[in-house]
Protein backbone atom coordinates (compact mmCIF):
# COMPACT_ATOMS: atom_id res chain seq x y z
CA UNK A 1 0.00 0.00 0.00
CA UNK A 2 1.28 3.64 -0.38
CA UNK A 3 0.73 4.91 2.91
CA UNK A 4 0.95 2.57 6.38
CA UNK A 5 -1.66 1.97 8.45
CA UNK A 6 -2.19 2.71 11.90
CA UNK A 7 -0.65 0.17 13.72
CA UNK A 8 1.12 -1.65 10.77
CA UNK A 9 4.61 -1.91 9.37
CA UNK A 10 5.93 0.86 7.30
CA UNK A 11 6.32 0.42 3.41
CA UNK A 12 9.45 -1.18 1.88
CA UNK A 13 12.32 1.07 1.80
CA UNK A 14 14.00 1.75 -1.92
CA UNK A 15 17.16 -0.51 -1.90
CA UNK A 16 19.94 1.70 -0.56
CA UNK A 17 17.62 3.55 2.17
CA UNK A 18 18.35 3.20 5.33
CA UNK A 19 15.67 2.24 7.21
CA UNK A 20 13.70 4.94 9.12
CA UNK A 21 14.29 4.95 13.44
CA UNK A 22 10.07 5.96 13.41
CA UNK A 23 11.01 10.30 13.33
CA UNK A 24 10.38 12.19 10.58
CA UNK A 25 12.90 13.72 8.59
CA UNK A 26 12.44 17.64 8.38
CA UNK A 27 16.12 18.25 7.67
CA UNK A 28 15.71 17.32 3.81
CA UNK A 29 12.82 16.98 0.78
CA UNK A 30 12.60 16.74 -2.35
CA UNK A 31 12.97 20.81 -2.63
CA UNK A 32 16.26 20.99 -0.78
CA UNK A 33 16.57 21.42 3.07
CA UNK A 34 14.95 23.38 5.61
CA UNK A 35 15.70 25.00 9.25
CA UNK A 36 14.20 24.34 12.26
CA UNK A 37 12.31 28.11 12.00
CA UNK A 38 10.12 26.92 9.47
CA UNK A 39 11.98 28.60 6.63
CA UNK A 40 11.32 26.68 3.30
CA UNK A 41 13.42 28.05 0.39
CA UNK A 42 12.98 25.52 -1.68
CA UNK A 43 8.84 25.14 -1.62
CA UNK A 44 8.22 25.84 -5.09
CA UNK A 45 4.88 27.64 -4.26
CA UNK A 46 6.69 30.09 -2.18
CA UNK A 47 4.78 29.95 1.28
CA UNK A 48 5.52 28.82 4.57
CA UNK A 49 3.16 25.87 5.11
CA UNK A 50 4.42 24.41 1.36
CA UNK A 51 0.91 23.37 0.23
CA UNK A 52 -0.32 25.44 -2.99
CA UNK A 53 -2.80 27.66 -2.02
CA UNK A 54 -0.14 29.17 0.56
CA UNK A 55 -1.76 27.20 3.68
CA UNK A 56 -0.50 24.26 5.17
CA UNK A 57 0.08 20.49 3.88
CA UNK A 58 -2.89 18.83 2.30
CA UNK A 59 -0.91 15.24 3.12
CA UNK A 60 -0.88 15.55 6.95
CA UNK A 61 -0.71 19.82 8.10
CA UNK A 62 -2.84 20.59 10.89
CA UNK A 63 -3.95 23.82 8.51
CA UNK A 64 -6.75 24.10 5.43
CA UNK A 65 -6.74 26.44 2.53
CA UNK A 66 -6.30 30.34 3.00
CA UNK A 67 -10.39 31.50 2.36
CA UNK A 68 -9.58 35.15 2.57
CA UNK A 69 -6.59 35.27 0.38
CA UNK A 70 -9.28 33.26 -2.12
CA UNK A 71 -11.18 35.97 -1.87
CA UNK A 72 -9.05 38.90 -1.78
CA UNK A 73 -7.97 37.57 -5.15
CA UNK A 74 -11.98 37.18 -6.60
CA UNK A 75 -12.06 40.86 -5.25
CA UNK A 76 -8.78 42.20 -7.50
CA UNK A 77 -10.19 40.85 -10.24
CA UNK A 78 -13.63 41.68 -9.49
CA UNK A 79 -12.31 45.28 -9.31
CA UNK A 80 -10.73 44.97 -12.36
CA UNK A 81 -12.97 43.79 -14.35
CA UNK A 82 -15.19 46.49 -13.13
CA UNK A 83 -12.63 49.59 -13.36
CA UNK A 84 -12.55 48.96 -17.00
CA UNK A 85 -9.18 47.58 -17.25
CA UNK A 86 -9.49 46.23 -20.64
CA UNK A 87 -7.37 47.16 -24.04
CA UNK A 88 -9.16 48.86 -26.72
CA UNK A 89 -9.19 45.87 -29.00
CA UNK A 90 -11.06 43.68 -26.35
CA UNK A 91 -13.73 46.43 -25.97
CA UNK A 92 -14.41 46.20 -29.48
CA UNK A 93 -14.48 43.02 -29.88
CA UNK A 94 -16.83 42.54 -27.12
CA UNK A 95 -18.82 45.43 -28.76
CA UNK A 96 -19.15 43.85 -32.48
CA UNK A 97 -20.30 40.62 -30.21
CA UNK A 98 -23.34 42.63 -27.94
CA UNK A 99 -24.58 44.44 -31.82
CA UNK A 100 -23.74 41.48 -34.00
CA UNK A 101 -26.76 39.50 -31.22
CA UNK A 102 -28.86 43.04 -31.06
CA UNK A 103 -28.83 42.49 -34.93
CA UNK A 104 -29.88 38.84 -35.54
CA UNK A 105 -32.27 38.92 -32.69
CA UNK A 106 -34.25 41.34 -36.14
CA UNK A 107 -34.80 38.01 -37.80
CA UNK A 108 -38.92 36.88 -37.70
CA UNK A 109 -41.26 34.37 -39.15
CA UNK A 110 -44.71 35.00 -40.75
CA UNK A 111 -47.21 31.90 -40.70
CA UNK A 112 -49.35 31.36 -43.65
CA UNK A 113 -52.34 32.84 -42.51
CA UNK A 114 -50.24 35.92 -41.29
CA UNK A 115 -49.19 39.36 -43.04
CA UNK A 116 -46.43 40.85 -41.04
CA UNK A 117 -46.28 44.96 -40.34
CA UNK A 118 -42.51 46.32 -39.95
CA UNK A 119 -42.73 50.03 -37.62
CA UNK A 120 -39.52 51.99 -37.14
CA UNK A 121 -39.25 54.21 -34.39
CA UNK A 122 -43.11 53.26 -34.29
CA UNK A 123 -43.83 54.45 -37.72
CA UNK A 124 -44.86 52.03 -40.89
CA UNK A 125 -42.59 51.13 -43.13
CA UNK A 126 -43.95 48.47 -45.28
CA UNK A 127 -45.73 44.94 -45.05
CA UNK A 128 -44.14 41.37 -45.49
CA UNK A 129 -45.43 38.20 -46.41
CA UNK A 130 -45.20 35.08 -44.93
CA UNK A 131 -41.66 33.41 -44.42
CA UNK A 132 -38.73 34.77 -43.07
CA UNK A 133 -38.14 38.14 -42.97
CA UNK A 134 -35.95 40.75 -41.31
CA UNK A 135 -36.39 44.03 -39.36
CA UNK A 136 -34.72 46.19 -36.79
CA UNK A 137 -35.15 44.80 -33.64
CA UNK A 138 -36.36 46.56 -30.45
CA UNK A 139 -36.52 49.12 -29.49
CA UNK A 140 -35.75 50.86 -33.04
CA UNK A 141 -38.04 48.60 -34.57
CA UNK A 142 -40.90 46.43 -34.32
CA UNK A 143 -43.38 43.78 -36.17
CA UNK A 144 -47.33 43.54 -35.97
CA UNK A 145 -48.74 40.36 -36.84
CA UNK A 146 -52.20 40.31 -38.30
CA UNK A 147 -54.26 37.06 -39.09
CA UNK A 148 -55.93 38.01 -42.42
CA UNK A 149 -57.51 35.09 -42.89
CA UNK A 150 -59.01 34.16 -40.05
CA UNK A 151 -62.72 34.70 -39.90
CA UNK A 152 -64.10 35.96 -37.25
CA UNK A 153 -67.82 36.92 -36.17
CA UNK A 154 -70.05 39.48 -34.17
CA UNK A 155 -73.45 38.69 -33.18
CA UNK A 156 -75.75 41.50 -32.25
CA UNK A 157 -78.70 41.27 -29.81
CA UNK A 158 -76.90 38.99 -27.70
CA UNK A 159 -74.13 37.70 -25.48
CA UNK A 160 -72.16 34.64 -27.15
CA UNK A 161 -73.81 33.01 -29.85
CA UNK A 162 -77.64 33.71 -30.15
CA UNK A 163 -78.51 30.48 -32.14
CA UNK A 164 -76.48 28.64 -29.04
CA UNK A 165 -77.94 27.49 -25.79
CA UNK A 166 -76.76 29.87 -22.69
CA UNK A 167 -76.78 32.77 -25.29
CA UNK A 168 -77.89 36.31 -22.92
CA UNK A 169 -80.59 38.61 -24.93
CA UNK A 170 -79.73 42.19 -24.56
CA UNK A 171 -83.07 43.67 -25.70
CA UNK A 172 -81.48 47.57 -26.18
CA UNK A 173 -79.72 45.96 -29.30
CA UNK A 174 -82.30 43.68 -30.85
CA UNK A 175 -85.31 45.50 -30.10
CA UNK A 176 -85.98 47.82 -33.33
CA UNK A 177 -87.97 50.15 -34.50
CA UNK A 178 -90.33 49.35 -38.07
CA UNK A 179 -91.27 51.57 -40.86
CA UNK A 180 -95.30 50.65 -39.77
CA UNK A 181 -94.43 51.99 -36.15
CA UNK A 182 -94.19 48.04 -34.77
CA UNK A 183 -91.13 46.90 -32.75
CA UNK A 184 -89.58 43.72 -33.92
CA UNK A 185 -86.66 41.59 -32.00
CA UNK A 186 -84.04 40.98 -34.60
CA UNK A 187 -80.84 39.67 -34.17
CA UNK A 188 -77.94 38.86 -36.35
CA UNK A 189 -74.57 38.15 -36.95
CA UNK A 190 -71.32 39.96 -39.06
CA UNK A 191 -69.10 37.78 -40.39
CA UNK A 192 -65.96 39.64 -40.97
CA UNK A 193 -61.92 39.34 -42.04
CA UNK A 194 -58.94 42.01 -42.58
CA UNK A 195 -58.64 43.59 -45.87
CA UNK A 196 -55.12 41.53 -47.06
CA UNK A 197 -54.87 44.43 -48.92
CA UNK A 198 -55.07 46.92 -46.88
CA UNK A 199 -54.24 45.27 -43.15
CA UNK A 200 -52.08 48.78 -42.29
CA UNK A 201 -55.38 50.51 -42.55
CA UNK A 202 -56.96 47.39 -39.50
CA UNK A 203 -54.22 48.67 -37.60
CA UNK A 204 -53.54 52.14 -37.31
CA UNK A 205 -56.83 53.87 -38.69
CA UNK A 206 -59.63 52.45 -36.50
CA UNK A 207 -59.12 52.06 -32.95
CA UNK A 208 -61.20 49.05 -30.66
CA UNK A 209 -62.10 47.62 -34.26
CA UNK A 210 -64.58 44.70 -33.53
CA UNK A 211 -66.47 47.39 -30.98
CA UNK A 212 -66.33 49.78 -34.70
CA UNK A 213 -67.66 46.81 -36.78
CA UNK A 214 -70.40 46.01 -34.03
CA UNK A 215 -71.63 49.65 -34.04
CA UNK A 216 -71.72 50.41 -37.87
CA UNK A 217 -73.86 46.85 -38.28
CA UNK A 218 -76.55 47.88 -35.98
CA UNK A 219 -76.68 51.44 -36.94
CA UNK A 220 -77.32 49.79 -41.10
CA UNK A 221 -79.84 47.67 -39.61
CA UNK A 222 -81.89 49.84 -37.80
CA UNK A 223 -82.14 52.10 -40.83
CA UNK A 224 -83.08 49.41 -43.00
CA UNK A 225 -85.84 48.26 -40.34
CA UNK A 226 -86.95 51.39 -40.12
CA UNK A 227 -87.80 51.59 -43.83
CA UNK A 228 -89.36 48.22 -44.03
CA UNK A 229 -93.22 46.89 -42.96
CA UNK A 230 -93.42 44.60 -40.04
CA UNK A 231 -95.17 41.84 -42.13
CA UNK A 232 -92.15 41.64 -44.88
CA UNK A 233 -89.89 41.31 -42.09
CA UNK A 234 -91.12 38.42 -40.48
CA UNK A 235 -92.05 36.14 -43.56
CA UNK A 236 -89.96 36.98 -47.38
CA UNK A 237 -87.55 40.41 -47.04
CA UNK A 238 -85.46 38.52 -44.76
CA UNK A 239 -83.17 37.55 -47.65
CA UNK A 240 -83.27 40.61 -49.22
CA UNK A 241 -82.30 42.59 -45.94
CA UNK A 242 -78.97 40.31 -45.69
CA UNK A 243 -77.15 42.01 -48.34
CA UNK A 244 -78.40 45.18 -48.77
CA UNK A 245 -76.92 45.23 -44.54
CA UNK A 246 -73.66 43.62 -45.79
CA UNK A 247 -72.97 45.69 -48.77
CA UNK A 248 -74.41 48.92 -46.30
CA UNK A 249 -72.16 47.91 -43.86
CA UNK A 250 -69.10 47.45 -45.99
CA UNK A 251 -69.82 50.49 -47.78
CA UNK A 252 -69.62 52.53 -44.31
CA UNK A 253 -66.29 50.76 -43.24
CA UNK A 254 -64.50 51.95 -46.26
CA UNK A 255 -65.57 55.64 -45.83
CA UNK A 256 -63.78 54.92 -42.34
CA UNK A 257 -60.76 53.26 -44.36
CA UNK A 258 -61.11 50.44 -41.44
CA UNK A 259 -59.30 47.93 -43.26
CA UNK A 260 -61.77 45.09 -42.92
CA UNK A 261 -64.01 43.12 -45.46
CA UNK A 262 -67.96 41.97 -44.10
CA UNK A 263 -67.96 38.51 -45.69
CA UNK A 264 -71.69 38.00 -44.71
CA UNK A 265 -74.82 39.69 -42.49
CA UNK A 266 -76.99 36.32 -41.09
CA UNK A 267 -80.11 37.40 -39.62
CA UNK A 268 -80.38 34.37 -36.74
CA UNK A 269 -84.29 35.50 -35.92
CA UNK A 270 -87.05 38.06 -36.37
CA UNK A 271 -89.38 37.81 -33.93
CA UNK A 272 -91.99 40.05 -32.33
CA UNK A 273 -91.55 40.89 -28.78
CA UNK A 274 -91.76 38.69 -26.13
CA UNK A 275 -95.04 40.67 -24.58
CA UNK A 276 -96.80 40.71 -27.57
CA UNK A 277 -95.63 37.70 -29.47
CA UNK A 278 -99.29 35.73 -28.36
CA UNK A 279 -101.05 39.06 -30.51
CA UNK A 280 -98.75 38.90 -33.23
CA UNK A 281 -99.26 35.06 -33.34
CA UNK A 282 -103.68 36.06 -33.48
CA UNK A 283 -102.66 38.01 -36.22
CA UNK A 284 -100.66 35.94 -38.27
CA UNK A 285 -103.03 33.49 -38.31
CA UNK A 286 -106.08 35.79 -38.96
CA UNK A 287 -104.34 36.33 -42.11
CA UNK A 288 -103.58 33.24 -43.37
CA UNK A 289 -107.20 32.62 -42.90
CA UNK A 290 -107.99 35.55 -45.00
CA UNK A 291 -105.29 34.69 -47.79
CA UNK A 292 -106.60 31.60 -47.77
CA UNK A 293 -110.59 32.79 -48.19
CA UNK A 294 -109.13 34.85 -50.65
CA UNK A 295 -107.79 31.83 -52.89
CA UNK A 296 -110.58 29.63 -52.44
CA UNK A 297 -112.82 32.67 -54.00
CA UNK A 298 -110.17 33.17 -56.21
CA UNK A 299 -110.36 29.43 -57.48
CA UNK A 300 -113.90 29.36 -57.30
CA UNK A 301 -113.71 32.53 -60.03
CA UNK A 302 -111.08 30.88 -62.12
CA UNK A 303 -113.74 27.85 -62.75
CA UNK A 304 -116.98 29.83 -63.50
CA UNK A 305 -115.32 32.81 -65.01
CA UNK A 306 -113.75 30.90 -67.93
CA UNK A 307 -117.54 28.52 -68.58
CA UNK A 308 -119.23 32.02 -68.55
CA UNK A 309 -116.68 33.58 -71.10
CA UNK A 310 -116.98 30.08 -73.42
CA UNK A 311 -120.88 30.40 -73.35
CA UNK A 312 -120.72 33.40 -74.29
CA UNK A 313 -118.53 33.04 -77.40
CA UNK A 314 -120.37 29.79 -78.57
CA UNK A 315 -124.05 32.47 -78.34
CA UNK A 316 -122.05 35.10 -79.95
CA UNK A 317 -121.04 32.25 -82.97
CA UNK A 318 -124.33 31.19 -82.88
CA UNK A 319 -125.76 35.07 -83.62
CA UNK A 320 -122.60 35.31 -86.16
CA UNK A 321 -123.89 32.34 -88.05
CA UNK A 322 -127.89 32.84 -88.16
CA UNK A 323 -127.03 36.26 -89.33
CA UNK A 324 -124.69 35.05 -91.93
CA UNK A 325 -127.25 32.72 -93.00
CA UNK A 326 -130.11 35.22 -93.09
CA UNK A 327 -127.95 37.63 -95.57
CA UNK A 328 -127.18 34.89 -97.39
CA UNK A 329 -130.67 33.64 -97.93
CA UNK A 330 -131.88 37.21 -98.78
CA UNK A 331 -129.43 37.82 -100.58
CA UNK A 332 -129.61 34.16 -102.72
CA UNK A 333 -133.92 35.14 -102.84
CA UNK A 334 -133.40 38.65 -104.01
CA UNK A 335 -131.32 36.97 -106.82
CA UNK A 336 -133.74 34.81 -108.13
CA UNK A 337 -136.63 37.32 -107.71
CA UNK A 338 -134.22 39.32 -109.82
CA UNK A 339 -134.23 36.55 -112.47
CA UNK A 340 -138.00 35.55 -111.99
CA UNK A 341 -138.42 39.04 -112.78
CA UNK A 342 -136.30 39.34 -115.87
CA UNK A 343 -138.20 36.11 -117.52
CA UNK A 344 -141.63 37.55 -116.15
CA UNK A 345 -140.86 40.46 -118.34
CA UNK A 346 -140.51 38.56 -121.33
CA UNK A 347 -143.67 35.99 -120.95
CA UNK A 348 -146.31 37.22 -117.88
CA UNK A 349 -148.65 34.83 -118.46
CA UNK A 350 -145.98 31.64 -118.58
CA UNK A 351 -143.99 32.89 -115.91
CA UNK A 352 -147.40 33.96 -113.78
CA UNK A 353 -148.68 30.44 -114.40
CA UNK A 354 -145.31 28.62 -113.58
CA UNK A 355 -145.09 30.91 -110.40
CA UNK A 356 -148.60 29.54 -109.10
CA UNK A 357 -147.92 25.69 -109.66
CA UNK A 358 -144.15 25.95 -108.12
CA UNK A 359 -146.02 27.78 -104.70
CA UNK A 360 -148.70 25.32 -104.62
CA UNK A 361 -146.50 22.44 -105.01
CA UNK A 362 -144.54 23.49 -102.19
CA UNK A 363 -147.41 24.40 -100.05
CA UNK A 364 -149.67 21.63 -101.14
CA UNK A 365 -146.65 19.01 -101.31
CA UNK A 366 -145.70 18.90 -97.67
CA UNK A 367 -149.50 17.24 -96.95
CA UNK A 368 -152.20 14.53 -97.57
CA UNK A 369 -154.66 15.57 -100.33
CA UNK A 370 -157.71 14.57 -101.13
CA UNK A 371 -159.31 16.52 -104.29
CA UNK A 372 -162.95 16.19 -104.69
CA UNK A 373 -164.47 17.15 -108.31
CA UNK A 374 -167.63 20.00 -107.70
CA UNK A 375 -168.72 19.77 -111.12
CA UNK A 376 -169.29 15.73 -111.03
CA UNK A 377 -172.64 14.94 -110.09
CA UNK A 378 -172.12 11.18 -109.99
CA UNK A 379 -169.56 11.28 -107.15
CA UNK A 380 -170.86 9.77 -103.96
CA UNK A 381 -170.37 11.81 -100.64
CA UNK A 382 -168.38 9.74 -98.59
CA UNK A 383 -167.21 9.84 -94.97
CA UNK A 384 -163.84 10.99 -95.54
CA UNK A 385 -161.91 10.87 -92.47
CA UNK A 386 -162.27 7.39 -91.94
CA UNK A 387 -161.39 6.63 -95.58
CA UNK A 388 -158.08 8.88 -95.17
CA UNK A 389 -157.20 6.89 -91.74
CA UNK A 390 -157.87 3.38 -93.10
CA UNK A 391 -155.24 5.07 -96.16
CA UNK A 392 -152.60 5.54 -93.85
CA UNK A 393 -153.05 2.15 -91.64
CA UNK A 394 -152.94 0.30 -94.63
CA UNK A 395 -149.43 1.03 -96.65
CA UNK A 396 -150.21 -1.57 -99.46
CA UNK A 397 -153.59 -0.93 -99.97
CA UNK A 398 -155.17 1.68 -102.51
CA UNK A 399 -156.36 5.27 -101.57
Amino acid sequence: MPWSKPGGDEPPKPEGEKPSDGKRDVGRGPWGASGQGGSNSGNPWGGSGGGPFGGGNFGGGSRGPDLEALARKAQEKLRNLTSGDFSPRVLLLIGAAVGALWLSSGFYTIDPNQIGLNLVFGRYVGKTLPGLNYNWPEPIGQVLKLNVTDRNSIDIGSVGRADQPGAVEVPEESLMLTGDENIVDLKFRVIWQIDPAHPEYFAFNIKNQAETIKAVAESVMRDIVGRTQIQPLLTVARKVIEPQAQEATQKVLDSYGAGVEILQVQLLSVDPPPTVIAAFRDVTAAQQDRSRFVNEAQGEANSIVPNARGEAARILNAAEAYRAQTVAEARGQAARYSKVFGEYQKAPDVTRERLYLETMERVLGAGDKIILDRNSAATPLLPLAPLDAGSKSAPGGNP
